[in-house]
């Protein structure tokens, strides 16, 4: 059986719930509504990274950030680590990458080997042939106008007055456009959207966004908070709106050049948003608004509307992407093919996901159906890879309070709890490569945690 084309659709920074599929009430995402039902939608999806970088870290190689050294932020994926293109193209894949990278610069204020803003350099672009990416996009362009760098290190302006998601699409349907068929593809489209512009501090839908999602209905973790939901979230639903749009012409220009049914398109993103409500900005936090995502697949071994609701991670992705292709995953891969979950074997599934969290702190977390359990590292910073001691920080019953308004982590009467979670977490860190930690009790009584940052 000829292998699968892959096409694997990335957007940044996007929360599960603003999709239809996943409850959205606005008609925001049809196009992947449709492709949950022709495919397979994950219900209770997670990252593994809350951080764009080291999100990307995990999904490029299948190890968590801290075995890469990619824990935070402006750090360069070291030039020795197999990723998954490296993998595809020694199995007879073409690879293309096109769009934000941010896995090739150490930092604005680091003057050696910086490519926040200029091209990535062969080697440091993780063994895939064609590219047409910025290493920090939001560096090189606004929602109107910017570049990229192509194979070549020349750049590649967008269109004037062309939104950005679109003319990236643009030239992904050229890319698909120049297939033969001779070999099967790999294509890696890592979009910026929903992403806040940095330079601006805010949302950037397309114009006309804030009048088209004005009477948007309020998430309910974020009902009552203060934030800056009010004024972001048309903004931000105009940006999910456009990634929708261009699933759409994607899928349909597969189908057109008679590639559809023999290519398996996976959407999802790194991390979501909780709009300054847990913290003083969108991400790095243990919260379901930061960690939890969408996550549908569509093609070959993922059809029929399937909707399981096994928790799923990022770092589950590079093992089911090598496995859609035939290969067997290496074990340095610390995730579970999402294959696995569809069958039989899924009975064996994980109770859990693993979070490592860095840059807010230096903090670990577990998700299981029920519980949310998180802990911080009490003497280290956010830049710092681990700690040898962690202080318990949050604990949720999901259960009874989804939004996370009721920090438990100082009820005497759950102390048993908190030792089995503690035990769990033990055994994933060790399991990520970490050393086994001491975790502490919080020496003093907790606020309710009301998430009214």
């Amino acid at each position: 059986m000829k292998p699968p084309n892959i096409i694997f659709l990335f957007s940044d920074q996007q929360r599960w719930d603003t999709c239809g599929c996943y409850g959205q009430p606005l008609n925001t995402t049809p196009n992947l509504d449709r492709m949950a039902k022709e495919g397979v939608l994950f219900e209770n999806a997670f990252t593994c990274q809350p951080v764009c970088g080291p999100a990307r870290a995990c999904i490029q190689t299948g190890k968590y950030a801290t075995e890469v050294e990619c824990h935070t932020n402006h750090r360069m994926l070291p030039l020795n680590e197999k990723t998954i293109a490296h993998h595809l193209s020694k199995n007879g894949y073409d690879t293309a990458y096109i769009g934000k990278w941010h896995l090739a610069s150490r930092g604005p204020h680091d003057g050696r080997d910086d490519f926040i803003i200029k091209p990535v350099p062969p080697e440091r672009r993780g063994g895939y042939d064609f590219w047409l990416a910025s290493d920090t996009l939001e560096f090189t362009s606004h929602s109107y106008d910017g570049h990229m760098f192509d194979t070549a290190g020349n750049k590649r302006q967008f269109p004037e007055g062309r939104y950005r998601v679109d003319a990236h699409t643009d030239w992904v349907l050229e890319y698909l456009a120049s297939r033969t068929g001779d070999k099967p593809f790999f294509l890696f489209v890592s979009y910026i959207e929903p992403h806040h512009q940095n330079d601006h501090g805010h949302y950037e839908g397309p114009k006309g966004s804030k009048e088209m999602f004005k009477d948007f209905v309020v998430p309910a973790d974020l009902v009552g908070t203060k934030g800056n939901w009010q004024e972001e979230y048309p903004d931000y639903l105009g940006c999910i709106h456009s990634l929708d749009e261009n699933v759409g012409r994607i899928r349909d220009a597969l189908k057109q050049r008679g590639l559809a049914r023999n290519t398996l398109v996976i959407y999802t993103s790194d991390h979501g948003s909780h709009f300054c409500t847990r913290n003083s900005e969108y991400k790095r936090s243990c919260h379901e608004g930061c960690i939890r995502i969408p996550l549908i697949i569509c093609g070959p071994g993922f059809t029929g509307g399937n909707c399981p609701d096994g928790l799923t991670s990022l770092i589950d992705l590079p093992p089911t992407i090598l496995t859609a292709a035939g290969i067997t995953p290496p074990a340095t891969m610390r995730g579970h093919p999402l294959q696995e979950l569809l069958s039989k074997q899924g009975r064996d599934w994980p109770e859990e996901v693993f979070l490592q969290i860095s840059e807010s702190q230096c903090g670990r977390a577990i998700r299981t159906r029920r519980w949310k359990y998180s802990v911080r590292a009490p003497d280290k910073s956010g830049s710092d890879p681990s700690s040898d001691v962690y202080v318990e920080d949050f604990l949720y019953d999901l259960a009874a309070d989804p939004h996370e308004r009721n920090n438990l982590v100082s009820d005497p009467g759950l102390s048993e709890i908190r030792q089995k979670l503690a035990q769990t977490l033990k055994r994933r860190m060790l399991e990520a490569g970490e050393d086994e930690p001491e975790i502490m009790r919080k020496p003093r009584a907790y606020p309710t945690d009301s998430g009214n940052a």
